[in-house]
């Protein structure tokens, strides 16, 4: 749906088209130590105040990666008034306890409005997240800016209104397909009649199976056209994104994501088994009598506990392989307008081994590593990246100053809603 269609920006003949293109490899300067003194203030901090320090612990942070990221030797500055950031945590606050008070008063139909009103309003959020994050980044004195219209981004995000359409159908035809199923959802049955247990089919399988597979992409194609739009109606002065990637781009991303955590829970599995074998039989060996059936009960309980724990291990290599996969992806097909494209170097599996040693120091040191862990995988993807100007970085230089957007959104998003990194 968005394609590379810049309008008159596109048309004008670039004046960088007969300059030299110079290479810039992306820096970043900070280390593990510094951001360690930051780091351990704001969850100091953010403890003492009960989590109200959120939002200058946050600036705190984006400050810190921008200040040390370093693109053709100028680094990023993040300028967001710190009042907007308060305001936007404070007023988010206050929607969440209304919803909390809400749910647990049982008043449902004010729990279901809201939550209408969240669905119809999250790409509104999205967007102004958006607008706050890019209008608060500089570089060489330049603003970024997020230009979309509001039809724009409601247009991309009718994934989010397929999804709900799609479990809707999927609500309805499992009360077509066990009429058990609807009787016991109408209500309690009547005084004396008999209670019919719903029977789950093959048919209503297969329907759960569709809803879930459709479930999926729509949230990639979500993932797709939010990206896709963030980086077509970005700004950086007068010049807007541009952007390669398609839709099976995204999916095969996914389907070979889904691959990873396949192998890594196959090995799990096959290690918990060994493991639960040789238990077992030494168990035996060392116990007789009516002790057996106990203390096989114990080990077949631990497990099972290690197998979910080495599960959720195993989902961390597919996670870290998607995000390194995804970030090349984007960082080898965008660039900006004629005058600058990006070129990625990172390495999936390189990533994927240094993720798994960070979770690995950082449960060893109950926490305390993961500064140090952040600023390393920051570090990797940031200096794998190259940005590539033509005639240079001073012929970027120039304009354009858009005034800021309101902090509800910023709020809203994650730290990394704009990092470089992201």
């Amino acid at each position: 749906m968005h394609h590379n269609t810049q309008g008159g920006a596109a048309e004008q003949p670039s004046v960088f088209m007969s300059q030299n293109i110079e290479a810039y490899p992306m820096e970043f300067t900070g280390s593990g130590g510094e951001y360690f003194r930051v780091w351990i203030v704001n969850v100091l901090l953010g403890i003492v105040t009960l989590g109200f320090y959120t939002p200058w612990a946050r600036r705190r942070t984006a400050m810190y990666f921008y200040g040390h990221s370093l693109v053709a030797h100028s680094p990023l500055e993040f300028t967001a008034q710190q009042r907007k950031m308060v305001l936007g945590f404070v007023l988010l606050a206050l929607i969440s306890i209304a919803y909390q008070i809400a749910a647990k008063t049982g008043q449902d139909l004010a729990v279901g409005l809201m939550l209408l009103a969240g669905a119809v309003l999250a790409p509104y959020l999205w967007a102004s997240a958006m607008r706050f994050r890019l209008g608060a980044t500089r570089w060489k004195g330049l603003r970024l800016q997020f230009s979309a219209s509001w039809k724009e981004v409601y247009l991309a995000s009718w994934p989010v209104f397929a999804l709900a359409l799609v479990w809707f159908g999927v609500f309805f035809g499992m009360q077509m397909l066990s009429p058990e199923l609807a009787q016991a959802l109408d209500g309690p049955a009547a005084s004396g009649a008999p209670k019919v247990k719903p029977q789950f089919t093959a048919p209503m399988g297969a329907l759960l199976g569709l809803g879930l597979l459709l479930s999926i992409l729509c949230f990639i194609r979500l993932e797709y056209n939010y990206k896709s739009l963030l980086v077509l109606r970005a700004r950086l002065g007068n010049e807007h994104g541009r952007w390669k990637p398609v839709y099976m781009d995204f999916v095969k991303v996914w389907l070979s994501t889904v691959a990873v955590f396949i192998l890594c829970a196959l090995l799990a599995l096959t290690i918990t088994t060994a493991l639960l074998k040789e238990s077992v039989a030494m168990f035996l060996v060392g116990h007789s009598g009516k002790n057996n059936l106990f203390w096989i009960i114990t080990v077949v309980i631990i497990g099972i506990s290690a197998f979910f724990f080495l599960l959720l291990l195993a989902s961390a290599p597919a996670r870290a392989y998607r995000e390194a996969r995804m970030f090349q992806l984007l960082w080898n097909n965008i660039g900006v307008s004629q005058i600058a494209r990006f070129k990625c170097n990172l390495r999936a599996g390189r990533y994927v081994r240094l993720r798994l040693k960070n979770m690995v120091l950082t449960l060893l040191t109950l926490g305390f590593y993961r500064p140090f862990a952040r600023v390393s995988e920051y570090r990797m993807k940031l200096e794998s990246v190259t940005l590539h100007i033509k005639g240079g970085a001073d012929q970027v230089a120039g304009v354009l100053v858009r005034q800021q957007e309101g902090g509800l959104g910023d709020a809203l998003a994650d730290a990394a809603g704009l990092d470089l990194i992201g």
